[in-house]
């Protein structure tokens, strides 16, 4: 199993991660554990990996089956992510930003869905394509070949 050095951590390649198909889509390197952390990693030397937390975090928030919980999980999303001067930011318009916040109010279980979906395509069409241009990624796809 190759191990890769990436930032601050060291990867081991899953026999089952497939880093070609991590060129093919965004969705494609989301679905691989490894590729997330990979994706972390290279977005944190862009200082932009609050983008890829808040999607997960979101993911995370969808599995949640306790109205309780759901409120307390989307507030902490709110205030770790979305609000003015949170901690990790998110870069949203105040329109998205002001629904998240009435929504969380009325406790609505999509409430975070609309700011998800523009983070996601922020990634997928500003991030992602310099993530597979980095050399992260191309020195990968050398070590896969060579395999």
């Amino acid at each position: 199993m190759p191990v890769l050095f990436f930032g601050h951590r060291k990867h081991m390649l899953d026999p089952g991660d497939d880093v070609l198909a991590w060129g093919e889509s965004l969705e494609h390197l989301l679905q691989s554990k490894t590729g997330q952390l990979l994706f972390e990693d290279f977005l944190r030397t862009e200082y932009s990996e609050e983008n890829l937390l808040f999607w997960l975090a979101c993911e995370d928030y969808k599995t949640i089956t306790s109205q309780a919980e759901m409120r307390v999980a989307a507030k902490n999303i709110y205030e770790e992510f979305v609000q003015v001067d949170a901690p990790r930011q998110i870069n949203i318009d105040c329109v998205t930003r002001e629904e998240i916040r009435e929504n969380l109010s009325q406790s609505v279980a999509n409430c975070l869905d609309a700011a998800q979906r523009v983070i996601y395509r922020l990634m997928e069409n500003d991030c992602y394509p310099r993530f597979l241009k980095s050399e992260m990624y191309q020195g990968l796809l050398e070590q896969a070949e060579q395999q």
